[in-house]
């Protein structure tokens, strides 16, 4: 089984690729045609951007009027340098925003860029995918190449893509294309952009496999093939479960550090002077996204199918889900330790958002936490510079805009924006940081 990482710093051309199948160097098109973009959230409207600034007509298709109007006002949560590229090709004809399906037909690539959620009994939550692909297949035509991004199930290509397709009458690998290809998107996160981050790409076929090299050279650093969808979509399963084992380890060697009257921080930082071996990873009040507490789920979910189990997944995905009630837990021991009960407590959250520098709500362990102190009693307000509400129990609740000005029994630091002004927490012998990072605050306790 040959592999191959496609990159143009090396001094391979885009659209010239390795056939991992024959050992031979397949000519691809430069000119990629037409893309379209099913899906303009997080992973889809950035996507978009990045095929636009390297010359790609992009046609935009979400079924959200309301999400469409606010990527035409610029009124959306990107990076800077997306949120330029926006205001650059807003009104460009090279991008095409629609709801209409249809559209479809005149893409040469169609991506798929949905979120793959998990319900509330931890279970896959496939309908947004389901309906994306069942839309794509409804509106292919001959020649197109048809790419999933969304991180999903072992086989998830085959059995949206593959098997309709051949149901509507076409061959797939001769007048029709797919592959897998998972996105690698880290919202807020300008260290990590598109432009630099290598792809891996799982086809159907060698044109398939040409193809999406083709499309995705023009917004990642490399492509690295793989030998089926199959393996692609194994492989993003197998990175964000890598990252949920990590922090849960580093979420119980934190507690074990806290009972043995240590700071975890410089023992994470002096593990890290191991030049092999260690990578760190830090604790913190949970996880959150549609990432790391959902995805290793799918596999669980495909696992559990097969009467197979994954232990070792299952007790670190069991830990994630529990962190919050262990932060919850925290605060009343550290309002105890004032003489304050839990109940009638004024709480101050500081940061909704599930990660610095979005605004991004979407499983953040500061709404469950939120919601259980209401549960036990306390009066909970929130303050996020990026975030202005919050669907939270008792229903919508607005940021503190100056949290400096009220009375607080207790701070709970769960999410730090980049530049955000804290300095008003130095004084204060009431924080308790979950995040682990406040150097500049003095008077403080971690979980």
């Amino acid at each position: 089984m040959l592999t191959n990482t496609l990159s143009a710093p090396q001094g391979l051309h885009l659209g010239v690729a390795f056939d991992a199948l024959s050992g031979q160097v397949a000519l691809d098109s430069r000119d990629v045609g037409a893309v379209a973009v099913v899906g303009l959230g997080y992973v889809g409207l950035p996507t978009a951007l990045g095929l636009l600034a390297a010359g790609t007509e992009v046609i935009g298709l979400d079924a959200s009027p309301e999400r469409l109007e606010a990527i035409r006002g610029g009124d959306v949560d990107l990076l800077p340098s997306d949120l330029e590229r926006l205001s650059r090709f807003n009104n460009d004809p090279l991008f095409t925003l629609t709801d209409d399906p249809s559209a479809l037909a005149r893409a040469r690539t169609v991506l798929v860029c949905v979120p793959t959620p998990v319900d509330r009994h931890l279970a896959p939550d496939l309908r947004a995918l389901t309906a994306a692909a069942a839309t794509v297949v409804e509106h292919a035509v001959p020649g197109q190449l048809l790419m999933l991004t969304s991180t999903t199930y072992v086989g998830t290509t085959r059995d949206l893509l593959t098997e309709p397709l051949t149901e509507r009458g076409f061959t797939v690998g001769e007048d029709i294309f797919v592959a897998f290809s998972p996105e690698r998107i880290d919202p807020g996160n300008s260290d990590h952009t598109q432009d630099t981050t290598p792809r891996v790409v799982g086809g159907a076929g060698q044109e398939a496999i040409d193809r999406a090299i083709s499309v995705l050279t023009r917004t990642a650093s490399s492509v690295y093939v793989l030998p089926s969808p199959e393996a692609a979509e194994m492989t993003k399963l197998w990175e964000n479960t890598f990252r949920a084992v990590n922090i849960a380890l580093a979420n119980e060697f934190a507690d074990n550090c806290r009972v043995l009257g240590l700071d975890p921080i410089p023992v994470i930082e002096a593990a890290s002077t191991k030049p092999f071996g260690f990578m760190p990873f830090y604790p913190g009040p949970g996880v959150g996204g549609h990432c790391i507490p959902c995805d290793p789920h799918y596999l669980l979910w495909q696992l559990r199918a097969e009467r197979s189990t994954s232990p070792l997944v299952e007790a670190a995905m069991n830990a994630i889900a529990g962190r919050p009630r262990q932060v919850v837990r925290r605060v009343r021991e550290a309002l105890g330790e004032r003489g304050k009960p839990l109940t009638g407590a004024r709480i101050l959250i500081v940061g909704m958002a599930y990660k610095p520098g979005v605004e991004d709500l979407r499983e953040s362990p500061a709404l469950e936490i939120f919601d259980e102190l209401v549960h036990e009693g306390a009066q909970v307000r929130f303050t996020d510079s990026m975030v202005r509400a919050a669907r939270v129990t008792g229903g919508i609740q607005e940021s503190v805009i100056a949290p400096e000005d009220h009375e607080w029994d207790l701070v709970l630091v769960h999410t730090v924006h980049p530049n955000a002004d804290l300095s008003w927490l130095s004084d204060r012998d009431d924080v308790l940081d979950a995040t682990y990072r406040l150097d500049s605050v003095t008077a403080r306790e971690t979980l």
